[in-house]
């Protein structure tokens, strides 16, 4: 989950716009192309930027968040969005593809091991990541933590949220029938999925316009956003919440914990985040010694909260200065 909402405002405490110094597509197999891109020093300490959603793309304001003279930041469009063609696809585009689509940038840029940020979708592939290729890993830095357990999607997707935004959560749920209301994950794929294009793009603008209604404490949410972006979002995360994530089970990110257990981690998170609420985050921390939870008072969900990138560009400007000493 994660949206752009107001990613690119501009804030006084980020790094100034960064222009990559390598921008390529990325054969990945089964027609796949990854739109890859490389910033800020071709020598300095690696950081890969996972994206949200699944869907949501990188956008420019992700470099933003790193020191550009000493870390080599690395960004890419996961399947199916942004940049990366085929556009909106959900064919050969799993959870499991994007694992490994993280390891073959690794191993094509030749970097040993690499700190991973990630928000919201793009902290639920980190930590898979981190569980898969657990020695490729250095430091996780996590922001607006979504598990991508069945409780979290009842929360967003069944009314919990709802509650606290009724008139936004009415119009998310006035264009399904009453007979299919129990499951609105399942009735907006039968029409992400439909074939009509006209169809899929208005309930794709509704299902983002839901998730963009929520994502900060102060947002602007009336406008509609691009037609082709909005069909690959909506269309990527039901594609991703409808298998939920090609996990074993539902709890397996916890279950899992144990293999990075010795990994460092930053864990950032919004109080009143309304998307990923803070449990999922305080879970995540409890008994995981090397993660240090930093709660953020007044703040919701969207990396541009401006507690969150206080927080965030802290973080990586400590481990710049510990890598520096």
């Amino acid at each position: 989950m994660d949206v752009r909402s107001g990613q690119n405002r501009a804030a006084a405490h980020l790094y100034p716009g960064l222009d990559p110094y390598d921008q390529r597509m990325v054969e990945v197999g089964h027609g796949h192309r990854l739109y890859v891109e490389q910033c800020g020093n071709p020598d300095g300490q690696p950081v890969v930027v996972l994206h949200g959603g699944p869907g949501g793309g990188c956008s420019p304001a992700m470099r933003r968040y790193f020191d550009p003279a000493h870390y080599r930041i690395i960004l890419f469009d996961q399947r199916g969005c942004g940049r990366s063609r085929p556009h909106a696809s959900v064919q050969n585009n799993t959870t499991w593809d994007l694992v490994r689509d993280i390891e073959r940038l690794r191993q094509g840029m030749e970097i040993e091991d690499w700190i991973v940020f990630g928000g919201s979708w793009g902290a639920t592939l980190a930590l898979i990541y981190a569980e898969t290729h657990p020695q490729r890993v250095n430091y996780l830095i996590l922001r607006g933590v979504f598990l991508m357990t069945q409780p979290e999607l009842d929360w967003f997707y069944g009314g919990g949220a709802g509650k606290f935004f009724p008139e936004r959560w009415h119009n998310f749920e006035k264009l399904i029938p009453e007979d299919e209301r129990d499951d609105m994950i399942a009735a907006y794929g039968r029409r992400l999925f439909s074939g009509d294009m006209q169809q899929e793009i208005r309930y794709a603008r509704a299902w983002a316009g839901w998730e963009n209604a929520l994502a900060a404490l102060n947002v602007n949410a009336n406008g509609e956003g691009p037609a082709d972006y909005a069909r690959a979002f909506a269309r990527l995360e039901n594609h991703y919440f409808t298998h939920r994530g090609w996990l074993d089970g539902d709890d397996t990110i916890i279950q899992n914990r144990h293999l990075i257990e010795h990994i460092p981690a930053t864990i950032v998170q919004g109080r009143y985040d309304m998307i990923c609420p803070p449990t999922s985050a305080f879970r995540l921390a409890q008994g995981w010694d090397a993660a240090k939870l930093s709660m953020v008072p007044a703040a919701g969900h969207a990396l541009s909260e401006p507690g969150i990138t206080a927080e965030l560009v802290r973080v990586t400007n400590m481990l710049r200065d510990k890598k520096d000493r």
